[in-house]
């Protein structure tokens, strides 16, 4: 970040006061580099980050193997919104594998060494799992609504060269939108050994209208799009005592498991990293980096999506953990032997 290194301004200090180079008021000089220094720290992208990026990359590799075998087993009897499953899988899958590379990255102290075309190539993956997850969440949601609002309207009209056909659309779409953000440098002009999430200061303005037009399209729309959805569709289901209970109580936690993802993973993320472009204040970006910690857990969480479609994943979950102790307890155990014998 521009400015890291300067000397922090001390209280009760007297600083002369600079007309800013954009005009429009007047600025002190030192709080203008105690706001440039007050990008994270460091310490912060060390310590908190890699941890968060090891946990996500473990879980979420789990997770989606499974759900992603279990889909696979069970397409036939999952019907069309499988199609969505494995996409929204794919999408994890192809962003978890970056993230060994962030993790270098942020244990070396913001030093990047795997070369500028990549590092705009990780931030692409990024991109592409985040407003990819958010589109096929979305067609899943619009997919339940017309199973339950509209089942006689839809029954036999939406086939699986359907879905398959909305995929592909989302996938372009979302890559069309993301592509832009491979033209913008992502580390100052003097230091190629950045890989910033946006861009550098001599960009923002620019930067800054281009991410609140992806939030727009890429967030806002289909997040309403999947709020009402789900709203009338439990308003349906609760005025409707025709409706199987079994089916309700599925459609309402798949409602439980949008809403945690959106509001755990994308909802403070869009809102602190636009905050952030607009504002550069030293407590907005702090926490709008916090936050990428947080919409990266979407890849972890999105599993969940695999327990509410298919009840397979939970119990080849239980069976692995049950290995995972037994292997424990055994190489406890022969250890304990062992050092008996000796």
């Amino acid at each position: 970040c521009p400015g890291a290194g300067r000397p922090s301004v001390p209280l009760g200090t007297v600083v002369p006061y600079t007309p800013l180079p954009t005009g429009g008021g007047i600025v002190p000089t030192a709080i203008k580099d105690a706001m440039n220094n007050s990008c994270i720290s460091f310490d912060f992208t060390g310590k908190f980050l890699p941890p968060v990026y090891i946990l996500v990359f473990i879980t979420g590799m789990v997770a989606n193997g499974l759900g992603l075998r279990s889909v696979l087993q069970k397409w036939e009897k999952l019907g069309n919104v499988s199609v969505f499953v494995f996409n929204l899988g794919l999408a994890d899958i192809l962003y978890l594998l970056t993230l060994p590379f962030l993790m270098v990255y942020y244990f070396k102290g913001d030093q990047w060494i795997f070369g500028e075309a990549f590092c705009k190539t990780t931030r692409f993956f990024f991109n592409l799992n985040l407003y990819g997850s958010i589109g096929f969440l979305t067609c899943i949601s619009v997919y339940r609504y017309l199973a339950i609002v509209h089942p006689m309207r839809m029954m036999g009209r939406i086939t699986v060269t359907h879905s398959v056909a909305i995929s592909v659309m989302v996938w372009l779409l979302v890559s069309v939108q993301s592509l832009p953000d491979m033209f913008v440098p992502k580390s100052p002009i003097n230091n190629t050994k950045k890989c910033f999430d946006t861009t550098s200061e001599k960009y923002i303005e620019d930067y800054l209208k281009y991410s609140l037009g992806r939030t727009l399209t890429g967030f806002c729309i289909p997040l309403f799009i999947t709020l009402s959805c789900y709203g009338h569709m439990i308003a349906v289901l609760c005025h409707n005592d025709n409706i199987d209970e079994v089916l309700k109580q599925r459609s309402l936690k798949l409602l439980f498991i949008l809403i945690l993802l959106f509001s755990v993973c994308y909802i403070p993320y869009h809102i602190l990293k636009n905050l952030n472009l607009l504002s550069r204040l030293s407590v907005i970006k702090g926490t709008c980096h916090k936050c990428r910690g947080l919409v990266c857990l979407n890849s972890a969480l999105n599993p969940l999506v695999y327990l509410h479609v298919s009840e397979d994943v939970c119990s080849q979950l239980r069976q692995l953990l049950q290995q995972a102790r037994q292997a424990v307890t055994s190489l406890y155990t022969s250890n304990q032997t062992s050092v008996t014998d000796t």
